[in-house]
């Protein structure tokens, strides 16, 4: 007589996922495989997210990936192994995005705040200074910023309001009559024919507007004709409305003179 193999056929009636061991003559045992769990007749697939997040962190998500096996990503907002991770501020690269000239506040997952600082005016993406500070700032102002610290004019350094008509960096550079002026001791009085106090006027308020009287006291004339700005009928508006906080730069193509 021979014993009888009761896993022989059928893996002996155990589950695919089980493994049939003989016992004793015509016995056997089911025993679910690695990663499985049940009577050995039927065995489920074990998966580890559903207990204690299956060992990640609480701000990760947990991914079953096969039988008793997982990985781990942290959620938006964080860094990490999956297993570990850590709330990313917004706000600590590069300022969250927000202007040099902001303050930037973390509110909430994946997202942020940007405020101008006291003494700025913006959105909090683009924040602006006085006019003055302005004028620095922007390559096709900055020849003009540079006389004026020089002389030095701080007239519009103040509380305004000011409009500023500014000729742009390359014409101050290549103008010959700006060293002359420098040599005179005049190119002052120049420059104070390119500033307006006490009003803050947008392109679309000069448009309305024929003569205006400038800081050294003589009067600018304004014409308006074919979507053109000119002072003086000579000098073009080509750039407008750098708002600050106290006034408005405009860049234009020629130098007046008073």
């Amino acid at each position: 007589c021979s014993a009888i193999d009761a896993c022989k056929n059928g893996n002996g009636g155990c589950s695919a996922k089980a493994e049939c061991r003989r016992t004793t003559p015509g016995n056997r045992a089911c025993v679910c495989s690695a990663g499985y769990t049940g009577d050995g007749i039927v065995c489920v697939e074990l998966n580890p997210c559903l207990e204690n997040n299956g060992g990640c962190d609480r701000n990760a998500e947990c991914t079953q990936t096969g039988p008793n096996q997982a990985v781990c990503n942290c959620l938006k907002g964080y860094s990490g192994d999956g297993k570990r991770c850590t709330y990313i501020s917004l706000c600590s690269q590069n300022n969250g995005g927000c202007s040099e000239f902001a303050i930037c506040n973390d509110t909430e997952l994946t997202e942020r705040t940007c405020t101008c600082k006291q003494n700025y005016i913006g959105d909090g993406f683009k924040c602006r200074g006085n006019i003055f500070q302005e004028l620095l700032r922007d390559s096709n102002t900055s020849r003009f910023y540079f006389h004026l610290e020089a002389l030095p004019i701080r007239d519009i350094a103040g509380p305004g309001p000011f409009t500023l008509f500014v000729p742009r960096t390359d014409i101050l550079n290549s103008d010959p009559r700006v060293k002359d002026w420098i040599a005179r001791g005049v190119l002052a009085q120049v420059l104070q024919y390119h500033m307006v106090g006490c009003a803050s006027l947008l392109y679309n308020d000069l448009t309305s507007i024929t003569n205006i009287t400038s800081l050294h006291g003589d009067p600018i004339h304004i014409s308006y004709s074919q979507n053109s700005l000119v002072l003086n009928n000579k000098a073009e508006v080509i750039l407008s409305d750098a708002v600050g906080t106290n006034g408005v730069i405009h860049v234009i193509n020629q130098i007046l003179v008073p």
